[in-house]
C-alpha cells in the first residue's frame, strides 16, 4: 500500500510518497540517514493509478520504499541510476524543469 501527501505552493506541486510499512522508521548507513517521517509522508492510501496521476502533476517528489519505486521505474518517471539504497530501502527524488 501507497501513503501519498500533495503540498501546493504556487505553480509548485511537491508529491510526497512511501510505502505505508515504512512510515515511521529511520534507516541508517555510513552518513546516510532516511527517516521516513509520519508528517511529511503520511497523507492517504492510494491505488497504483490515483499514484500515477498524482505524478503526472508533480514538479517535485520525494519517495521510499519499493512497491512506490516500482511505480515510478515501470511508468519511466526514474531510472534505476536514479535510485538511492539506504540500508537496502530505496529512495528517489524527482524534479521537473
Amino acid at each position: 500500500m501507497i501513503r501519498l501527501k500533495v503540498y501546493e505552493q504556487g505553480k509548485e506541486v511537491l508529491v510526497a510518497a512511501c510505502d505505508a510499512g515504512l512510515l515511521g522508521k529511520t534507516f541508517r548507513e555510513g552518513e546516510l540517514k532516511l527517516h521516513v517521517k509520519p508528517g511529511f509522508y503520511d497523507g492517504v492510501s492510494v491505488t497504483r493509478e490515483q499514484f500515477v496521476a498524482h505524478l503526472r502533476t508533480a514538479t517535485i517528489g520525494n519517495f521510499v520504499g519499493e512497491e512506490t519505486i516500482s511505480v515510478l521505474l515501470e511508468e519511466g518517471f526514474v531510472e534505476e541510476s536514479g535510485i538511492m539504497r539506504i540500508d537496502g530501502v530505496p529512495h528517489a527524488q524527482l524534479v521537473v524543469m
